[in-house]
């Protein structure tokens, strides 16, 4: 794959519009992540979407072993080595005269935190379903923070290659269990596992499809009319025109006000790992999902498009290349023409920052950018001061609304494992801690030799664990503490809980926030009786799930 230069994408092509205005510009964004539940395909179908584009030639396996590839937009070892994602990722790539920033987000539950994050830097979602399983659990938690945020969600039904659920089932199940209307767009010919092709609602014609070997490339695809198809497929075409009338007769038809407005839900079937219906996804992205649009500050008023440059960081990264080791923080630009070079102010400093080092990325390869409008992320690198929810902004100033945190659930005592090692061990704490990747705690009791680490799952202590001895060379020991709920506390909450039995106050080093650890829900119903003036107050991120 090569590498784009500063105006063309990884498969060599010029983006689109390099000079317009930044209200044109946005136009022809499409920036969108893909939201699922683990196993149900979403690392695969972003590559998929990638290869359909042409920027990658082949697509590799999620779920390989022994020397097979993963997926372009997985860096981390522990991501090959696993076949899971735990981080998100960015690929900019040209499709159809647009520009597409397609966000990857981690694909286990206990990094929710990070797609959390994700979530406040895109226009649209695609919520994956696997056609056996349907609505899972941590499906549902995402999706109540697209709902939160307002982000349109189109919904894409995976592995309909595989024995599966009824169709009419699992799109009933999406306006039962989470209130979106479906909106079919296409239907699938033949039940799950005996898939025979797509038929196109708008057209009524069909698209049949034959995968390739290990789904490495494009399906090959042979579209149908409507009379061949009922002569070439019998039964399985008449049962799925026969629910298409169905759909219609209850209004199912498509309503891009609805589903902007986010109360209704475009629905598509397919095949990501076989590449089955990914170019209809691609293409109904860009007709469908809204470009973007003046976003609201902290105070509640929108910023134009036109407005001078401002953005939003929401995730910072680092060790991405091995051979750099350094620091990139994510920003989605929100007005304006972002120009490499220009010096922006850091909102929660008010000191000036350079942008001489700035990048588009696709996963873990980077070319330097010139320029960029809304929609658009763009990668700084060895930005030091800059934090998940920080606003940038040039000219007018502007505070875009901060990105909170989850509740942690999780807490474990981190030493360093050699004494000599303190050093890097203090400083690879600092950089996860500023990073997002961990919450760290601290006290005068324990001190900087053993801080507690907080997290949302425990997969993150073995991320932690890992990066710690990768790019610090500061292996650690990790001692369990039998705490599962954190409140937030002030000082004189502190002073009371001082002593208690099975609770400990810590403070949060990114914030300085002090926080109360308790055992177990019954410890704090207990405390919340006796010491009524205690401030303990939840720590849930709006539209999220403690």
């Amino acid at each position: 794959m090569t590498v784009a230069s500063p105006h063309t994408d990884p498969g060599g092509r010029d983006l689109p519009g390099a000079d317009g205005s930044p209200v044109g510009e946005a136009r022809r964004r499409r920036t969108f992540a893909v939201i699922s539940h683990p196993d149900a395909g979403k690392s695969t179908l972003t590559e998929a979407l990638a290869l359909h584009a042409e920027v990658i030639s082949a697509a590799g396996a999620v779920h390989g072993k022994g020397g097979r590839r993963g997926v372009t937009s997985d860096w981390m070892d522990m991501e090959r080595e696993r076949g899971i994602s735990v981080t998100s990722a960015v690929l900019q790539f040209a499709y159809r005269d647009h520009v597409i920033n397609l966000l990857d987000t981690p694909g286990h539950g206990d990094f929710s935190e990070d797609t959390y994050r994700v979530l406040a830097a895109v226009d649209a979602a695609v919520m994956l379903l696997d056609a056996a399983r349907g609505l899972e659990p941590q499906t549902l938690k995402l999706f109540d923070v697209c709902r939160a945020r307002g982000v349109p969600v189109l919904t894409f039904v995976n592995k309909w290659d595989r024995p599966g659920r009824e169709p009419l089932e699992l799109v009933d199940e999406v306006e039962q269990r989470i209130g979106l209307r479906p909106m079919p767009i296409t239907w699938p010919v033949g039940i799950a596992g005996d898939f025979h092709g797509l038929v196109e609602r708008a057209d009524g014609s069909m698209r049949r499809f034959t995968r390739a070997a290990h789904g490495a490339s494009k399906a090959a695809e042979e579209i149908l009319d409507p009379d061949r198809a009922a002569a070439e497929e019998g039964v399985d075409w008449q049962r799925a025109t026969e629910e298409l009338e169905l759909l219609g007769e209850i209004g199912a038809d498509f309503d891009a006000t609805d589903f902007h407005a986010g109360t209704a839900t475009p629905v598509m079937f397919g095949a990501a790992l076989s590449n089955i219906g990914v170019a209809r996804l691609l293409d109904a992205l860009v007709d469908l999902a809204p470009p973007p649009a003046a976003r609201p500050s902290a105070a509640g008023d929108p910023r134009p498009l036109e407005a001078p440059f401002s953005g939003l960081v929401f995730k910072v990264q680092a060790s991405m290349d091995k051979s750099h080791r350094d620091r990139v923080a994510f920003v989605r630009v929100c007005s304006g023409r972002f120009e490499r070079g220009m010096v922006l102010t850091h909102d929660a400093t008010r000191r000036p920052f350079a942008t001489k080092y700035a990048q588009a990325m696709f996963g873990r390869d980077r070319s330097t950018i010139e320029e960029a409008f809304p929609g658009d992320i763009v990668g700084l690198v060895n930005a030091t001061a800059l934090r998940p929810g920080d606003t940038l902004w040039a000219d007018e100033p502007v505070t875009f609304p901060a990105i909170p945190s989850f509740a942690p659930e999780h807490f474990s005592v981190a030493r360093v494992a050699d004494a000599s090692k303190t050093k890097q061990f203090r400083k690879g704490i600092e950089q996860l801690d500023s990073e997002g990747v961990i919450q760290v705690l601290s006290s005068d009791l324990r001190g900087d030799q053993a801080p507690v680490l907080a997290a949302v799952g425990p997969l993150q202590f073995e991320v932690v664990a890992a990066r710690l001895g990768d790019e610090f060379a500061a292996p650690i020991k990790l001692e369990r503490l039998d705490y599962s709920l954190a409140r937030r506390t002030d000082a004189a909450g502190a002073e009371a809980l001082k002593g208690s039995i099975g609770i400990e106050v810590l403070t949060r080093r990114a914030d300085g926030e002090l926080l109360a650890l308790f055992p177990h829900k019954w410890r704090l119903q207990a405390v919340m009786q006796n010491q009524s003036t205690v401030l303990l107050e939840p720590l849930i991120a709006e539209g999220a799930t403690p």
